[in-house]
Parts: C-alpha cells; sequence; structure tokens
C-alpha cells in the first residue's frame, strides 16, 4: 500500500478483503507503535479556535464542530467559467480589502491598467524578452464564484498578446491570468466601510513579471496590500485528509504525500503514495460524524499513516515536514500552489483558502 500505485480498476472479493485487512492494519498499528508518533493531548485538541476569530476553520456548528458541507458535491458554477480554473497551477496572495473599487468601471480599469503596463515596459521593464507585444487587459465578473450574499463576484483579470508583426485578424494569445474571490469570507466583509470591497484570496498563472506589475497596480490604484500566502504542515493535513473522503465518479489517482528531511546536508524528500480506495477507507473509520471534521479526526487519521509508514520502512515521517499533497480532487504545496481538479469541489477548496488569506491579513 505504501510502495505505489494501483491500477485503476475496481476491486475483486479478494482485493475488497486484503483492503479492508490493510485498513484495520493501519489503524491498529497507529496504537501499537507509540514511538512513531505521540497522539494529540486533549489540550491540544481544545485549543482556542484560530486566529482569535468567531469561528474556526471551516466554520463552527452550534455543537462546536468545524462543518465541511462546502466540500460536497456542487454543480451551480458556470462550467464554462470554472474551465479557466481547473488544472492550473495557481500562486496563492492574500490581499487587503480594496478601496474605491466600483464594478462597474471594469472597462476603465481595463484600459488604465494597460497603459501602466506599456509605461512600465518604457522604463525598461519588459515582461517579455526579445519579442515586442501589445498587452490587452480583460476584466470579467465571475458571479457564481462565491459562497454567500455577503461576498463579492470574483474578477478575473486576464492578459493577451499579440505580436506587432502578425496581422490583425490572428487570435490574442493568453499569457497571464489572475483571479480574485472571495467564498464565504463573511468575517472580513460583514464589518467594512461602504467604500471598501472584500476580495481577499487573490490567485495568479502565469510569469512573476505580469504577476508583479498587475499587484503594483492594484496596490497604487486601490490602497491595497498584496501577500503571498504560504500553507502550513498542519493546513495540508487537512486538505489531504478532507480530499481523500470526497466521492469520485471515475477512478482516482492516488493520494500522494510529500515530505522534506530537515537538517541533512542534501535535500533530501519521501514520496508516500496509498491508493484512494485504502485512504477513503481509513478515512471514513476515522469520521464520527459525515459532513463534519474535527482537528482530533485529522490527528488521527495522519497518526494511522505514519504509523504504517514507519511498520514498513522503520523512517518517522513526524519528524519530517509535509510539504505536498495530492488527490485527484487538487493538490496544494507549502509554497502556497494549488491545483484544482475537480470542478464540483471548487467552492470547497475556495471556501478554506478563502479562510487562510482573511487570518493571513487579520
Amino acid at each position: 500500500m505504501a510502495a505505489g500505485r494501483a491500477a485503476a480498476r475496481g476491486p475483486t472479493g479478494r482485493e475488497f478483503e486484503r483492503r479492508r485487512r490493510a485498513v484495520a492494519a493501519m489503524a491498529e498499528e497507529a496504537q501499537e507503535d507509540g514511538a512513531t508518533r505521540t497522539l494529540p493531548s486533549l489540550r491540544r485538541l481544545s485549543r482556542a479556535l484560530p486566529f482569535g476569530r468567531t469561528h474556526g476553520r471551516l466554520g463552527i456548528s452550534s455543537s462546536g464542530r468545524p462543518i465541511v458541507s462546502a466540500l460536497c458535491s456542487q454543480e451551480s458554477a458556470d462550467p464554462q467559467q470554472t474551465a479557466l480554473l481547473l488544472r492550473k497551477a495557481w500562486t496563492l496572495y492574500s490581499v487587503t480589502p480594496l478601496y474605491r473599487f466600483r464594478r462597474a468601471r471594469l472597462r476603465d480599469y481595463e484600459r488604465l491598467l494597460s497603459a501602466f503596463i506599456a509605461a512600465e515596459k518604457q522604463k525598461g521593464l519588459a515582461v517579455e524578452v526579445g519579442v515586442e507585444l501589445d498587452i490587452k487587459v480583460a476584466l470579467s465578473s465571475l458571479a457564481d464564484l462565491r459562497g454567500s450574499e455577503l461576498d463579492q463576484a470574483a474578477l478575473l483579470v486576464q492578459l493577451s498578446s499579440r505580436s506587432r508583426a502578425s496581422s490583425r485578424n490572428s487570435e490574442d494569445k493568453l499569457v497571464w491570468s489572475g483571479w480574485f474571490c472571495s467564498v464565504f469570507g463573511d468575517d472580513l466583509s460583514e464589518n467594512l466601510p461602504e467604500d471598501f470591497t472584500s476580495l481577499p484570496l487573490f490567485l495568479s498563472h502565469g510569469a512573476e513579471s505580469y504577476t508583479s506589475l498587475v499587484g503594483s497596480w492594484f496596490q497604487k490604484t486601490f490602497d491595497c496590500c498584496f501577500r503571498r500566502l504560504a500553507i502550513s504542515p498542519q493546513n495540508l493535513s487537512w486538505m489531504v485528509a478532507m480530499w481523500a473522503g470526497c466521492k469520485l465518479d471515475r477512478a482516482a489517482a492516488a493520494v500522494e504525500l510529500v515530505f522534506s528531511v530537515p537538517r541533512l546536508s542534501q535535500p533530501l524528500d519521501i514520496s508516500y503514495a496509498i491508493h484512494p480506495e485504502d485512504a477513503k477507507a481509513l478515512w471514513d473509520t476515522v469520521q464520527k460524524t459525515p459532513g463534519e471534521i474535527t482537528q482530533e479526526e485529522v490527528d488521527v487519521f495522519m497518526d494511522c499513516l505514519y504509523a504504517h509508514f514507519h511498520r514498513h520502512f522503520k523512517i518517522h515521517l513526524s519528524a519530517a515536514k509535509l510539504v505536498k499533497v495530492s488527490t485527484a480532487v487538487a493538490s496544494a504545496h507549502c509554497d502556497g500552489i494549488v491545483k484544482i481538479l475537480q470542478s464540483q469541489y471548487l467552492p470547497g477548496m475556495l471556501m478554506l483558502l478563502t479562510e487562510l488569506a482573511i487570518s493571513q491579513i487579520q
């Protein structure tokens, strides 16, 4: 199970029994192998709510349990809009509220941003080397990408280029994309003055030079601040636990965790791949209430994986740093780079990322 990926096909009766036993063994290993990783204490599990906010990760139910209902399959978003966002590596940023941003002025903003990029190129800060390109800016609203009525519609920014040597009838080439969004970002938006717009999460795909230019213009125009958004190992653990429990219609890729081993003269990464059905079966044994996730359940899930790996390879993964998780739903890297693969789970992913962005702002 820890050795690699299995073929994408339905299990036979014998295979199903093998997986059932493997999952049970993993749970037993976590209990038997006390040296692998001390299970979290009740003190740590009952810690104060993160970020000093009125609710914790993914919201808090009346019973005090974090709700993950947004991770359920959702089909309400426009397929054409979501297709622009899937299967691309997005770099994450947090953004403070925009001052005097007006949705009715998007066409004006397009012209101003295009002029700003051209002016920066004239200063010798060309974003493409060796070829003179005209940059076209397009701003558009993605009305479906929000979680509540208090959320602003997402804002998509696209930069396209056309070589001056090409014909006027040639199609523009999309060279960079970025989008602002807020999915259940009520904590930040509900108390804002009227002149401020809350779109705390920004995702970019393309050359850093374009990201820098677009970010500089938004900061100067709307008095906001961009900051790179990293993802902690704890939040990566939450993500892999949530995604491992998701149901998918077709054969899924392996659940993979990548760890970085510290304090070595040469960098060393450890890749740990688990069959998706085994990972889901393990999560189903750990999760107490369907539709909800607690910190304790995430810790127990990870402890089982660590114990299983230690049993086979005598390596304590708890001493390494979790730097990347990959599943059939999405992948995420600690540097703040995500790739979303399944449209039905896009709202839930954006909900968690919005909360991480808001926590950095606050």
